[in-house]
């Protein structure tokens, strides 16, 4: 799994900011719209959470949306809605973090019950001799735009994860609750586990039946449906289940949507799942009946708590993209979710620009510097040694070999890519100690994760920025010549906040050798 930055302290300063946060901006004002909680409040099952980056879910909400952090000072600010029940203001956030790389500290409920996410504790599965608290997800990794208004999503990368152990009013023990959350569908993997719902309390594994949880991704050790994957599943801990059995179930569809709206739900000796194209078009039932044939599972003994981008046991082997989310108090009808999922569908999710130049798996491409002094220097190897070296047409073919890579699609991550060497077939641009290094791929999950980076717009306005898909917050950066990925600010030299923007940002090229 991903290594953590995270540590103590950092928890200690985001249990801080929230105390602060908590109650910045979530006033109430005339209902513009009836959005998704409206909905399940008429229909006799309120929300008790509510978390979205990109919109409001209830018509009169018009406070703070999520929190984020920008790297350069620390600093941090609220990212609320442009007016009640309405869109994100992600002007706000573009200003805030320009220049600069920025995570999301808080995702705030808008249920008014305080069941805010915060970088997740230390769990069962990794406890804190195995590196502590969670990542948290780069703020502009998820660009989406809803009803044409800009916005971000919560972009999950293996070692990411959000949570809630002190939840107010989320079902526990038996009883009943519903819960949806809208997805990326094609930014997902067969790690444990990417959720959105209910969950331990103490972040550890207690036994079957103490989860209840969405899950989206393809991997089939506990449950699976047809074809490859991905599939909308339950995870109701040591199970992930598509249907009564454990294992296969045969109504559980593969889902191949850009936006994906899950659901699931459960009451006494009864569940279900659901889903459909949150673009486009009504929900459909993927099962609806009995509690698992599995002993531990009737009666629940849901503990209440929530969790994003995580198992119960803090599990933090997957990836995805929340967008929004809900839970409610009571079972909700089938036709109180067709009306949520109407109201998803006028919201008109489409994805959102990424920034730079775009890239597309199998050209061959050169990375030209931006900084003043080195405009002139291309990303380029001498055996596994990644430096930046000078490369004209007057250079030889072996320099201009050296500087030349192949773009793939990433090999941990299908939005993201991976630098194949031009002259080195096989072998692939991956950090190491944090310094870039020129290595043959061992088909590792380590590997895969070293090798794989994403892109956005250049931070200094020029060409693009890459940041590491293992640590989101680090970007490929040159420093003295060699190649790094670094934050802007940190405890390395290749940190230093000078030019840090400008060594960050790449010209895409076409490449010296085609």
């Amino acid at each position: 799994m991903a290594s953590r930055l995270r540590t103590a302290v950092l928890a200690a300063a985001a249990t801080a900011a929230l105390v602060t946060g908590i109650l910045v901006n979530v006033g109430i004002s005339e209902a513009a719209t009836s959005q998704p909680c409206d909905i399940y409040a008429n229909g006799g099952t309120p929300c008790v959470a509510a978390h979205s980056t990109t919109r409001a879910l209830y018509g009169s909400y018009n406070g703070s949306l999520y929190q984020v952090r920008r790297a350069s000072d620390n600093a941090t600010t609220n990212i609320g809605v442009l007016s009640a029940g309405g869109y994100a203001n992600a002007a706000a956030q573009d200003s805030f973090c320009a220049g600069t790389s920025c995570v999301i500290t808080i995702i705030y409920d808008q249920s008014g019950r305080g069941n805010h996410l915060t970088q997740a504790p230390p769990g069962g599965f990794n406890g804190p001799a195995a590196g502590g608290y969670d990542n948290l997800a780069n703020a502009t990794s998820a660009p989406v735009y809803v009803s044409g208004h800009k916005a971000y999503g919560v972009f999950v990368a293996p070692g990411t994860g959000y949570r809630n152990n002190n939840t107010n009013g989320v079902a526990t023990g038996d009883q009943p609750e519903g819960m949806y959350a809208i997805f990326d569908g094609t930014h997902y993997n067969g790690g444990c586990c990417f959720d959105y719902g209910n969950a331990e309390r103490n972040s550890r594994d207690n036994g079957n039946g103490t989860m209840e949880a969405i899950y989206f991704g393809n991997i089939k050790v506990w449950g699976y449906g047809t074809g490859n994957g991905p599939w909308i599943m339950a995870d109701l801990e040591n199970g992930l289940f598509s249907g009564v059995n454990a294992g296969y179930n045969a109504n559980d569809p593969s889902i191949g949507n850009r936006f994906v709206t899950a659901i699931v739900k459960g009451e006494p000796n009864h569940w279900a799942i659901r889903g459909g194209n949150s673009q486009t078009g009504a929900l459909s039932t993927f099962y609806n009946g009995a509690r698992p044939n599995v002993s531990g599972y009737n009666p629940m003994k849901k503990e209440g708590a929530i969790i994003l981008g995580i198992g119960g046991d803090n599990s933090n082997g997957s990836a995805g993209t929340f967008y929004e989310g809900v839970m409610t108090s009571g079972y909700p009808s089938d036709a109180t979710e067709n009306s949520v999922q109407a109201n998803i569908v006028a919201a008109a999710y489409t994805p959102g620009p990424t920034g730079g130049t775009t890239l597309t798996p199998g050209q061959s491409i050169s990375l030209r510097a931006t900084t003043a002094c080195c405009t002139t220097r291309y990303i380029s190897h001498s055996a596994a040694t990644v430096t930046t070296q000078v490369v004209s047409s007057s250079s030889s073919a072996t320099a201009k070999s050296n500087a030349s890579w192949v773009v793939r699609t990433g090999l941990a991550n299908s939005s993201c890519y991976s630098f194949e060497s031009r002259d080195t077939p096989g072998s692939y641009l991956r950090h190491q100690n944090f310094q870039l290094y020129l290595h043959a791929n061992n088909n590792s999950s380590l590997f895969a994760n070293d090798a794989t980076f994403c892109s956005g717009a250049g931070q200094n306005g020029q060409g693009n920025s890459f940041y590491s898909q293992n640590y989101q917050t680090k970007y490929i950066r040159h420093y003295n010549n060699n190649v790094y990925i670094a934050s802007n600010g940190g405890s390395n030299a290749w940190d230093a906040t000078g030019t840090w923007a400008d060594d960050v940002s790449w010209v895409v090229t076409g490449a010296w050798t085609p």
